[in-house]
Formats: C-alpha cells, structure tokens, sequence
C-alpha cells in the first residue's frame, strides 16, 4: 500500500506533531510506501494577515501543490493529520479531484469550536456545538483572544460545512477515545464516518523502577490542563510528595514563581524525550488535571509503558482511560483538595502502587503498542478505499440512470 502523509506544523511542538511522524515511522518500519506532505506554521511570519486568512478558507498554494504530488506518487491513500491553518480543506477537494480516498485524524475539537478545545473563560463550553456558525465563539473571541481571528476561524467552519466539504470529501476519520467520537458525533460527523484508535508508543521505552518518592506532570503549562489545580494541591492541601513538573507554556512564569517558593514543587522545562520517559518511569505517579476534554491524553499511554499509575481529572476521555482503582485514581476536576487525597492514599499504599503499576503496564501491552497500532491503521485504511470505491460504483450508476432517463426523453418519453 502507498500512503501520502499530510500534516500542517504547528509553532510549538505538540503531542500532533508527534502523533504524525510517529505515524509515519510506524507505517515505513511495517513495508508500507510512505510520501509526505507538510507545511509548518512557522511560514506565517513571512505572509501577510489577508493571505494567512483567505488560505486558512481555501488555500490555491495547498490545493495546486498537493494535487502535483497526488499525480506523482499516485498514492492509495491520502492521510491528513491537521490542515489547519496553511494546508486548509482546499487539501480535500484536491484528494477528491485526484479520486483518492481521504483518512482525516481528529486530535482536537476544531471541526466544531474555534478554539479547538470547547473551554472558555475557565470552564468547559460547548455554545458551538451542533451550530451552523460558531457566533459565540466569534462573539467571544475564543481563537486566541482575537475578533478577526475568530472570525475568520468561525467563517472557515460555516463556509465548508455549507459546502458539505467534510461529509462530501472525508472517507473516514478517526480519533483518540470513544468519548471524544461521541463529542465529535454531536457535532455533527455522521456516525459511520468516525472510528476510534487509540495513541501508541514505539519503541518500547520498558518497564521503570518506579524508585523515586515524587510525582510527575508532564505537558503544556496552560489553564487547560488543570496547572492551577496542580499548584493549589501541593500550596493549599499539602500533597505529601514532592512534585516535578516538565513543560512549558503561559502558565510558566506562574510556575517558576510557585516552585521558587518551595512547596516541593520543582519546574524542570522543557526536556529531551527520553528523560521525560525516565522521569515519568522514576515517579511514584503522574498527574493528569486537566479541566478541558482531552481526546486521548499522551503522557498517560507513556506513564503506562513505564508502569507509572496516574492520578487524572474525573472528565471526558481520561475517564475511559485511567481505571479508577486499577490503573490509577481519578478526582474531580478542579478539585485540588481531591487531588492531593488521591497522592496521599497512593503515598501511604506501596501494596495498592505496586498493583496498579501491573496493571498499567498490562494496559499499554494490551492496547498501545505499535503491532496492534499497526493493524488498527490498516484496517482504517482499507475501510476508506471501501467507502470510496462504494461512493465511486454509486455515482457511476447515478449517471448512467440520469444519460437513461435523457435518452428516454429525447425519444418522446417522459422522464419520472
């Protein structure tokens, strides 16, 4: 099988990015022929503000360029990771021109939220859900605090949504969790169209020790993930642990400032992938507080190839990954006083960490190792061809009925 690759870059590098060469590898490492496609949201700086708006609608660049690359390596199928902003829909109508079939993966809400995330001013939100245009989310300017850049996200949805772009175009999407199907099913992707297939890792980074007395968080230091309730539970209610923290984000300086203090809060930044894995491996566990809906939550697969428990926000997808009691233990979100009596029960139980570090490892062999990955790729994929070819084999009838129905009509019959 050949399969072209296409992912839109974002300026800070994030757990999409990742997923897409991962991807990649994972199909070229099993014989499968991989090209590439992709655009880095680095290019902004050198463009215009009227031409980054205008191509995050329809951009001609994207369409005329990956069509070329369609015709030269005549893949099997095209698979898009993020579109948005510089490779836009204009990617799909060159896919369908080409009559390839089109895997569309969903690693965040866009196709109904203009901020991506459905959280607003601390707290879930889902005013756009199931509308046509996305007013509030233009209202209150959720694309980055921005009017026109709402306005222009908002305008980007309500223009292909009228033009039926996804439902026309899109062969199958995927996503991470069944909980983030079910949200992207009220918002409006029909249901036969949206699978699930979980994360993986590859290699396997192997069991940790699970030696060191702390906990972990690992991720992007903003309010989405629950950074202020991780703060308040190590402050406020004393979490009996020390806790370091890799990442960076808007809430950095905050952290810095906090960690200053003391508290047995450490800030680590930013680090190289294989010491965020020994880190992770090291913990007595890691925390996971976000607030908003994860579609899958990254850091929890590795915590669990390492065998590290996680302590998770009781919300959206982390509820269907994170076993209460198994795996690990989920609190409610934004409940920094829970959250601490959750590191406090696991602090005081080497018999109950010593279980759910099994059963964490079980859980990445049995559903997020790269073989299995491998296979549920697959399986995507030939479901895609089959659809096509189906659409395919149903508008050729389509218009042999209708040239029927003319030459009927011509010969003095009159056409139903």
């Amino acid at each position: 099988m050949k399969v072209l690759a296409c992912h839109n870059y974002y300026q800070q590098r994030g757990g999409e990015d990742e997923c897409f060469e991962g991807e990649v590898q994972l199909l070229r490492s099993r014989g499968v022929e991989v090209s590439t496609f992709t655009r880095h949201n680095d290019d902004i700086r050198q463009m215009s503000r009227w031409k980054v708006s205008v191509g995050t609608i329809w951009s001609k660049d994207s369409y005329s360029q990956l069509r070329a690359v369609i015709r030269q390596q005549q893949p099997d199928v095209v698979h898009f990771t993020n579109t948005f902003p510089l490779i836009s829909p204009a990617a799909y109508a060159a896919a369908r021109s080409e009559r390839v079939p089109i895997v569309q993966a969903l690693h965040n809400y866009r196709l109904m939220c203009p901020s991506a995330v459905l959280f607003r001013s601390g707290r879930i939100c889902e005013d756009c859900v199931g509308k046509f245009v996305p007013w509030p989310g233009v209202l209150h300017k959720c694309y980055r605090g921005s009017l026109s850049g709402s306005a222009v996200v908002g305008g980007m949805l309500a223009w292909h949504r009228l033009m039926r772009t996804w439902r026309r175009n899109v062969d199958l999407f995927y996503t991470q969790t069944e909980f983030a199907r079910r949200k992207l099913i009220e918002g409006g992707i029909r249901e036969d169209r949206i699978v699930a297939k979980p994360n993986f890792i590859d290699p396997d980074p192997g069991l940790g020790g699970g030696q060191g007395r702390y906990a972990v968080f690992v991720g992007r230091l903003d309010a989405t993930k629950g950074v202020q309730t991780l703060l308040d539970a190590w402050t406020r209610y004393d979490a009996p642990i020390p806790l370091n923290i890799i990442g960076d984000g808007p809430m950095g300086e905050r952290v810095a400032a906090v960690a200053g203090e003391g508290h047995r809060i450490r800030r680590l930044g930013r680090l190289p992938l294989d010491q965020v894995l020994s880190t992770i491996g090291d913990a007595l566990l890691l925390v996971m507080p976000s607030i908003w809906y994860e579609t899958f939550g990254r850091t929890v697969m590795e915590a669990y190839a390492k065998g590290t428990p996680v302590v998770a926000s009781r919300l959206g997808a982390m509820s269907e990954i994170v076993q209460h009691g198994t795996t690990g233990l989920t609190f409610e979100p934004g409940n920094p006083a829970e959250l601490a009596a959750c590191v406090r029960r696991l602090a005081q139980d080497a018999a109950a960490v010593a279980e759910m570090r099994r059963a964490a490892r079980r859980a990445y062999e049995e559903k997020y190792m790269a073989e299995c990955n491998f296979q549920l790729l697959m399986g995507i994929y030939r479901r895609a061809i089959e659809r096509r070819a189906d659409r395919s084999d149903m508008a050729a009838r389509q218009t042999a009925g209708d040239r029927a129905d003319s030459g009927r009509t011509r010969n003095g019959e009159t056409a139903p």
